[in-house]
């Protein structure tokens, strides 16, 4: 049966806190006076004040427990019931106004127990509040309970004194059997959560994150729910241990308990109708409507959850958004978009800049006899229209997965590739460098329109958009090598010879450069892509040959002169001093949508194990400091990764071979734009697209003008300043 206390009525609002949790010399309300900064002053009623509360419908079990600031209007307070420490700030003659909701200043039809409440509040048919601090100019209206216990933890994952540890809130991400737990902490970002989700084999960097996390929060019991300045809640249920930041708008919510919702003038937060949130963090900024059900979750800044989406044991990246669909135990990188009811996400690492078309489903089954599989996806993740896929698989960055239920793992490492079950000939098919081949106009679009939509205030973290950048350009790096492989294999097969593993990448070098047609009839299979018996085929080898070497040189040239231009640099001489004279392309890591040199995150390991770095506040210190190194340490890859695919020393970069790889960046460049039109283009002479209206006026004001289209207009100015700056430096090299 339920165990109901009965307890004295004169002890309501008092004793908030056991007196074993209470410091010596302190009583229990020594936090909730430190967490009020309002700078109010509080005195006594006087005798009329008093009478005027009384003649209006309000009780107290001691009005001398009722404080008032010298502002305080008690004709602005009716029918309602005090109990415990009760500090009201400025009440004045107003009415507040938000959103077509005008309600007059003061106190009506309410219960508050033990509160602080700031100057020029609107507190209306709040039917049990307890143990908040209300800002100024706040608006609460219509609701059910709004509550804080004395253990409250407001979503972090932490313990308060006397607590057991069976009661501390871990997320588990990227795996359902709970081996990547994490602790929520507000202010994770998507850095923290993967390297602690990911190095677990690492027991002392394990230990020191969990210390991090602990040392962040006080484990004093006693702290007080807060409301920040502005903030608006009306017609909602049920709001308990919920710290909610300034100028937030929360309408219409089921439930909200054990939460820090961060909200500020420049980024609010906005929570509606039918949301149910439960232990989790929501970030500045962040919208989250209709129906939306989360639990044990952390939502980073600027996110949305719509329509009802779940997320449930999952950290979502900033600037993405969720509508619709189920998400659980996933580690979602920034600026990931999954909006259909029919796509469900699980036990997933997905890194970034992904795209979720419906009836996706990722983690559908197991091919093991536990709940410990995994899928791991680099940065641009598309798996298509009715996708199934098989855990455990692992993608390489920007795979596009084609319509169709995949029967088994797998492991795809060539960047940029389109990815389809050829059910009628039962083989896998890989097209390599498929986006620019078919789709330019996409891949483009989709980097400018992530940078485009990083709305964070505060940019910790250094966020790579670019396609080529030093993760795809390494795995490209990785995927020329695997392509020639392939290649010789395929060519000594049909033609019968024997080559040695030694002159392997000779003979597939000496084939894609002299014939580039033989190699389309060639049946070009590779190994270790799916865990099945059957043919895995890679087709248009040679276009994807070609294109990869023109992009790693493209890359290396733009990240020069953009370094050149922005260092004024003066001279091709001046420029190779500038740069590491041994250059070595290095492994990179990608930390939460941040690249790093695996040295840097070398270093930082070591410091966190030694007690360099002992807090996560140091740990986002080298986030920013990384940041700041970023854009010269991604011009020396790029060099690297240039002269490691020319097959040249730096001291032979001569005046003459820099004019002519600076002329085929620039050809590349024009190719790109081209590329970008014709891809939209399509969907202009297409019949099939052009069917539907009668005429090209009705087309064009239904889908605009070609001509008009601001991203190909704008990807043609970039065009024509890419060729100014490559001119401009031709001219300062003296080429």
């Amino acid at each position: 049966m339920n165990h109901i206390k009965k307890n004295p009525i004169g002890n309501l609002g008092y004793g908030f806190v056991a007196k074993e949790y209470i410091s010596k010399g302190k009583n229990e309300y020594y936090l909730r006076n430190i967490q009020n900064r309002s700078g109010i002053k509080y005195r006594k009623l006087t005798a009329y004040e008093t009478e005027v509360l009384v003649r209006n419908g309000n009780t107290s079990d001691d009005w001398d427990k009722v404080q008032v600031s010298n502002a305080f209007n008690p004709e602005l307070v009716q029918r309602c019931k005090f109990y415990g420490l009760v500090r009201i700030g400025k009440l004045e003659p107003y009415f507040l106004e938000f959103n077509n909701i005008r309600m007059p200043v003061g106190l009506y039809n309410s219960t508050i127990i033990s509160c602080d409440i700031g100057d020029n509040v609107v507190i209306d048919n709040v039917n049990f509040m307890s143990h908040y601090i209300i800002g100024n100019d706040v608006m609460i209206v219509n609701v059910n309970e709004l509550a804080t216990t004395d253990h409250a933890k407001f979503g972090n994952g932490i313990l308060r004194e006397g607590e057991k540890e069976s009661v501390r809130i871990w997320i588990e991400v990227c795996n359902e059997n709970a081996g990547r737990s994490i602790l929520p902490f507000n202010g994770m970002l998507p850095g923290d959560a993967y390297l602690w989700a990911k190095y677990r084999d690492d027991e002392k960097l394990q230990q020191k994150f969990k210390e991090f996390t602990e040392k962040k929060f006080d484990k004093q019991r006693g702290y007080y729910g807060k409301i920040g300045d502005r903030t608006v809640i009306k017609n909602s249920r049920i709001i308990k241990d919920v710290w909610i930041g300034s100028d937030a708008y929360i309408k219409g919510a089921n439930k909200l308990k054990n939460l820090t919702i961060n909200s500020s003038p420049e980024a609010k937060s906005q929570i509606g109708e039918g949301c149910e949130l439960v232990n989790g963090i929501v970030g500045f900024g962040c919208r989250i409507f209709y129906g939306v059900k989360a639990v044990r979750f952390i939502m980073a800044s600027q996110s949305q959850l719509k329509y009802g989406a779940r997320l449930i044991n999952s950290y979502l990246g900033d600037n993405s958004t969720i509508s619709c669909c189920e998400v659980l135990n996933s580690l979602i990188f920034p600026a990931h978009e999954q909006h259909h009811n029919n796509s469900f996400l699980c036990a997933a690492t997905i890194m970034g800049q992904s795209n979720m078309a419906a009836g996706a489903t990722i983690g559908s089954n197991h091919n093991s006899r536990g709940a410990d599989g995994e899928l791991i996806a680099g940065r641009g993740f598309w798996p298509g229209l009715c996708v199934s896929l098989k855990h455990n698989s692992k993608f390489a960055s920007f795979t596009l997965i084609a319509k169709g239920d995949f029967p088994a793992e797998l492991n795809i490492p060539i960047p940029f590739s389109l990815v389809s079950n050829d059910v009628s000939h039962d083989r896998l098919v890989i097209m390599p460098a498929y986006w620019f081949m078919y789709n330019m106009y996409a891949l483009a679009r989709n980097a400018g329109k992530y940078a485009g939509r990083d709305k964070r205030t505060e940019k910790i973290q250094e966020l790579e958009y670019d396609f080529l950048a030093p993760d795809s350009i390494n795995e490209i790096v990785d995927a020329l090598h695997l392509l020639k492989v392939a290649t010789a294999k395929a060519w000594a097969l049909k033609n019968k010879k024997k080559i040695t593993d030694k002159d392997l990448l000779k003979t597939a070098e000496a084939l894609l450069k002299n014939k580039p047609g033989d190699i389309s009839k060639l049946e070009i299979l590779a190994e270790g892509f799916e865990n099945t018996d059957r043919k895995v085929q890679l087709i248009k080898v040679a276009e994807a040959h070609a294109i990869f070497k023109e992009l790693i040189i493209y890359y290396g040239i733009t990240q020069l002169i953009s370094f050149a231009a922005g260092n004024k640099i003066a001279s091709l001489q001046q420029l190779l001093k500038s740069l590491p004279a041994s250059p070595v392309r290095q492994a990179w890591v990608n930390i939460g949508g941040q690249m790093v040199p695996v040295p840097a995150f070398k270093n930082l390991v070591k410091s966190i194990h030694t007690g360099k770095i002992n807090d996560w506040d140091q740990v986002h210190a080298f986030y920013e400091q990384q940041g700041r190194k970023y854009a010269k340490e991604k011009t020396q890859h790029a060099f690297a990764s240039m002269l490691e695919i020319l097959q040249l020393a730096p001291g032979r970069l001569s005046k003459k071979l820099f004019a002519s790889l600076l002329q085929q960046a620039v050809a590349t460049k024009e190719w790109m734009t081209t590329a970008i039109y014709e891809s939209r283009a399509k969907d202009y002479r297409s019949p099939y697209r052009r069917m539907v209206y009668e005429t090209e006026k009705e087309m064009e004001t239904v889908i605009g003008k070609l001509k008009d289209n601001s991203f190909i207009t704008q990807q043609q100015q970039e065009l024509a300043a890419f060729k100014n700056l490559a001119e401009q430096i031709s001219k300062q090299f003296g080429l």
